[in-house]
């Protein structure tokens, strides 16, 4: 049974729509916020998801942003935004995008050639469950564990999670608000210091100058990034 993660605030559409594709077979878990929807999302395996623009907490472009940090899965839209230009600000990382109002029956058929295209089209293969990185840097990603020069570094679960996030997307950066939102997933941003806390204790731990840095780099004004050099 095809797992489906549903995002959308408007109970009464979202009730119909999990009514519908629960009739057509498959496991529809419903989240009222984009937060909430996050959190279901990082909890459990979904095949698509189905997401509303305007959510509270965090828009549905932040959530799928968030998404596509993790998972290629098939991601719709839906939203009662339907000019040309919402469209395509949609289509920037969803697969699809249904305008409200919509019929059931096309509802049903995008999910169908959604799913249909990425078990047919997307052969994905596994990553490697051990990657080595210059300067000592191992990571065990399936058992969670990180080493340094072959001993054990004892991050914390938020450490590891940030260590993850960064090494499986070299050089890309990201925001305090971005880890924030991302690994605590929270929308209070009066607490973005837990993110330098964090960050600190991680380079600490990986003997990680601020100055001359193997692995976390930070761009000043802006953000983090991870400049590892795999093996």
């Amino acid at each position: 049974m095809n797992q489906i993660l549903l995002i959308e605030d408007d109970q009464e559409i979202a009730k119909i729509i999990q009514h519908t594709l629960t009739n057509d077979g498959y496991n529809v878990t419903w989240a009222t916020t984009g937060l909430e929807g996050l959190a279901d999302f990082k909890a459990a395996r979904f095949d698509l998801v189905l997401v509303d623009w305007m959510l509270p907490e965090m828009d549905g472009l932040q959530v799928i942003e968030h998404i596509r940090l993790e998972s290629d899965i098939p991601v719709i839209m839906i939203s009662a935004r339907n000019t040309e230009v919402d469209k395509v600000t949609g289509l920037a990382d969803a697969d699809d995008y249904l305008a409200k109002p919509f019929s059931l029956e096309e509802l049903k058929a995008r999910v169908r050639a959604q799913l249909k295209r990425w078990y047919r089209y997307n052969h994905l293969t596994l990553p490697q469950n051990i990657q080595h990185f210059s300067n000592g840097l191992t990571i065990h990603w399936q058992e969670q564990l990180v080493y340094l020069n072959e001993a054990e570094v004892n991050v914390t679960q938020k450490e590891y999670d940030l260590l993850k996030l960064f090494a499986q997307h070299p050089l890309e950066l990201f925001t305090k608000e971005a880890l924030y939102q991302h690994i605590w997933q929270q929308a209070d941003m009066d607490q973005l210091h837990t993110v330098t806390v964090h960050i600190k204790a991680l380079r600490e731990k990986l003997g990680d100058p601020v100055k001359n840095p193997h692995f976390i780099q930070t761009v000043w004004g802006k953000g983090y990034r991870f400049i590892g050099e795999p093996l």
